[in-house]
């Protein structure tokens, strides 16, 4: 619980830059940075982060997943919403939902010269499998082990 009990301010949470991504994709999440809001205070069953996206930078490789909801709702900032139906432009009190297992790849791209804001929630499935079609990459997490990669047809990334 964070000092001051369940409400704080989510800038006081750290923000974390990371590149899970094997190479050639391990610098692709540049300029992106989140803060996991939920952790401070507990939470387990879900996940919220508020995540920063600098000008010109993208949320991730364009993905879905396999057992995870996924939900956004932009706080500030125009980003692009890319999904396998198109393009998006969003603004701040928009929101996008993604079905676990819908097979509809998405990422946000910020196109604009301003900071990108948004809140991002979603389940913490014991297994998971993101799928990342562009790329020819699957990753596969299981709760308390390190993801690994692979392409689409199992080999090695």
């Amino acid at each position: 619980m964070s000092k001051n009990g369940p409400a704080f301010d989510p800038l006081d949470v750290e923000a974390i830059e990371r590149n899970p991504y094997p190479p050639p994709n391990d610098t692709v999440l540049a300029g992106k940075a989140r803060r996991a809001l939920g952790d401070p205070n507990g939470l387990t069953k879900f996940g919220v982060n508020l995540t920063e996206m600098a000008p010109g930078s993208v949320s991730a490789l364009r993905h879905w997943h396999s057992e995870e909801d996924e939900f956004i709702f932009i706080t500030e900032g125009t980003p692009t919403l890319v999904t396998g139906t198109g393009e998006q432009l969003l603004r701040a009190g928009m929101c996008a939902c993604f079905p676990a297992g819908s097979g509809d790849a998405h990422r946000l791209e910020n196109r604009s010269n301003a900071v990108v804001r948004y809140l991002e929630v979603g389940n913490r499935s014991v297994r998971e499998d993101v799928h990342y079609p562009d790329d020819d990459m699957v990753m596969k997490r299981v709760a308390g082990e390190a993801p690994t990669f692979t392409r689409a047809d199992g080999s090695p990334y």
